[in-house]
């Protein structure tokens, strides 16, 4: 008691005796303070005492790691939609590099008293990192589950799309076009979706891989260090990386896909719209949403819940990024 009370007096900047009044429902403090208190509370990952616990709000806390990857406002989309439907409003909450961290966005969910929290792309997709807000999550048993987090050592429910099953659809429709110099460029190599993808095209014979960032400018640099070693095909871990890749083939003089062919992961909007329309592995954004909903949902609701992962197969989209080696397009 006495530690917690140090603890959180010096969170907010008060003494123990007014933190000490807070916690006995005593007269004699502010609104404000009594409020920064019972923050400081949670934010420490303290129990409130009962005469002072209130409900959970009806809010979720739905957490990005960016909006310019078409996929996540699409993701928030369904989510958000989902969740309405349930009763309950989304806060979204997105990085920025500079920015508000995502430990600095569940504390302030967590102020909000939430009654759950959804993350998509989030830092549990780096290996050999332990992020303690997860952690209190997990202390403070409150509802979570993770999207593609490819992460067993993460106590939580888990939606994701099959990254194995993804690169051997995209390995297999460019063998079948006749390519046989094949390279893969996908995330940091401490990702794990990457990882995951990476696995899936060393186990069918794949060599060549470029790591980089989730980017274009990170997809036109990789892909053109393949391009110089005579790739004529390309798969990508996300649409905006095959951009970047479609890029750094044309700006070294090959033509896509006469020369190059190249394969982008999501379907995110618009990959109909570009030039050419891009070949992808489309990701089963609406039934993933859905089910993430769900899982929280029924934790939100007491229900007992797997912690497992639940996969979800994607599918193949052939556009006109990808072409037989050596055949001219008309």
């Amino acid at each position: 008691m006495t530690r917690r009370l140090a603890e959180v007096a010096k969170k907010v900047g008060v003494s123990e005796a007014t933190v000490s009044r807070v916690l006995n429902g005593k007269a004699g403090v502010s609104e404000a303070t009594r409020e920064a208190v019972l923050t400081a509370l949670d934010v420490l990952g303290y129990e409130r005492p009962t005469q002072l616990r209130g409900e959970r709000a009806r809010l979720v806390g739905l957490v990005l790691p960016e909006l310019q990857n078409p996929i996540f406002p699409a993701f928030a989309e369904v989510v958000g939609g989902a969740l309405a439907q349930q009763g309950f409003t989304p806060v979204l909450c997105t990085r920025t590099v500079g920015g508000i961290s995502e430990a600095d966005y569940l504390d302030l969910l967590l102020q909000q008293q939430v009654s759950g929290v959804v993350f998509a792309g989030g830092l549990y997709t780096q290996t050999g990192v332990v992020h303690e807000h997860y952690l209190r999550l997990v202390e403070r048993r409150l509802p979570t589950v993770l999207v593609n987090a490819a992460a067993d050592h993460w106590d939580f429910p888990r939606v994701s799309c099959d990254d194995t099953i993804a690169v051997e659809q995209a390995l297999g429709h460019l063998r079948a076009l006749g390519h046989q110099r094949i390279g893969l460029v996908v995330g940091p190599a401490d990702h794990m979706p990457s990882i995951r993808k990476l696995e899936a095209f060393r186990a069918a014979g794949g060599e060549l891989v470029e790591h980089t960032m989730h980017s274009l400018e990170g997809g036109h640099a990789a892909a053109l260090k393949l391009v110089r070693q005579d790739v004529t095909g390309i798969i990508c871990g996300s649409d905006p990386l095959a951009l970047g890749a479609i890029r750094a083939a044309r700006r070294a003089g090959r033509r896509v896909p006469q020369d190059v062919s190249v394969v982008g992961y999501d379907d995110s909007a618009l990959m109909t719209c570009v030039d050419p329309p891009l070949t992808t592995v489309r990701q089963p954004i609406e039934a993933m949403g859905r089910a993430a909903v769900e899982l929280l949902v029924s934790q939100i609701e007491g229900a007992a819940v797997a912690t497992g992962e639940l996969l979800f197969e994607p599918e193949l989209v052939v556009r006109s990024s990808t072409g037989r080696v050596g055949v001219p397009v008309t």
